[in-house]
């Protein structure tokens, strides 16, 4: 994981190359995904084991003395090299395949932004695994009903499927961070395809999650105004209680009411 300062770039690095290799090895890789995208190489610990999977290997590092690094002691990686900030990254034109699959020890500050980044290209992406604060990677993975299941968790739910694999201990970072990190899995639903708005659902998880404590009938308020539909019991419920599929019943209820209005 990377935490980025203004101009140093003041890393933690994976030190653990059993880690490393574990992390790697947890992609579960085939035909349909003929290359690798890693996220903040860093130093290589988990590039070196990418390197043996038979795919075609890119990686983005926006650390120019990580570049550096890269360019000298692993000088076979450079063909695939990029140097650049992944979030800014238009990766239907720097990567060059049809799909990849994405990994990386994410910077921890910027780790749900990398979820959201993935997100807008999930069609070219079957699958993820990464490492993030623990608190973050069990966020993703969150059931409803579960404190911690929120916009993030919903917004990734509804077309990967998330699993947490292991966590991570300081000591196998140098220098050690202050947090335990986790590594989950996302692997991409068959029937990528909800049945409702794309747009509009988003924004109604988004409204939902922003007074989590209060029930659908003060938040939908926004788009069902005067409604009857309010003095339905499915409104009763907070946020944390809806699935992907209440989420998704909801929006096209929405949806409804405005083509009617």
């Amino acid at each position: 994981m990377h935490t980025k300062a203004k101009k140093s770039y003041g890393q933690h690095f994976l030190a653990n190359s059993d880690i490393a290799r574990r992390i790697a090895d947890s992609l579960l890789l085939d035909d349909e995904c003929p290359a690798i995208v890693e996220v903040g190489p860093g130093k290589g610990m988990l590039t070196q084991f990418l390197r043996n999977k038979g795919k075609d290997l890119f990686l983005v590092e926006a650390d120019p003395d990580m570049v550096e690094w890269l360019n000298k002691h692993m000088p076979e990686v450079k063909p695939g090299l990029i140097y650049s900030d992944f979030l800014k990254l238009h990766l239907d034109t720097a990567i060059h395949a049809p799909s990849f699959a994405l990994i990386g020890n994410f910077p921890y500050n910027i780790s749900s932004q990398i979820v959201f980044h993935m997100l807008k290209y999930r069609d070219r992406i079957p699958q993820m695994v990464g490492m993030f604060q623990k608190e973050m990677a069990l966020r993703i993975v969150a059931d409803k009903g579960s404190k911690i299941y929120g916009v993030i968790s919903v917004l990734t739910q509804a077309y990967y499927t998330a699993e947490y694999l292991f966590s991570v201990a300081p000591g196998s970072f140098s220098p050690p961070p202050k947090v335990q990190s986790g590594v989950i899995r996302l692997m991409r639903k068959p029937d990528d395809s909800l049945t409702c708005d794309h747009r509009l659902f988003r924004i109604v998880v988004k409204q939902a999650f922003s007074q989590r404590r209060k029930v659908l009938r003060n938040t939908m308020k926004t788009f069902l105004k005067g409604d009857e539909l309010l003095s339905d019991s499915f409104f009763e419920q907070r946020p944390e209680q809806l699935s992907v599929q209440d989420f998704e019943h909801l929006t096209n209820l929405i949806s409804e009411r405005k083509t009617d209005a």
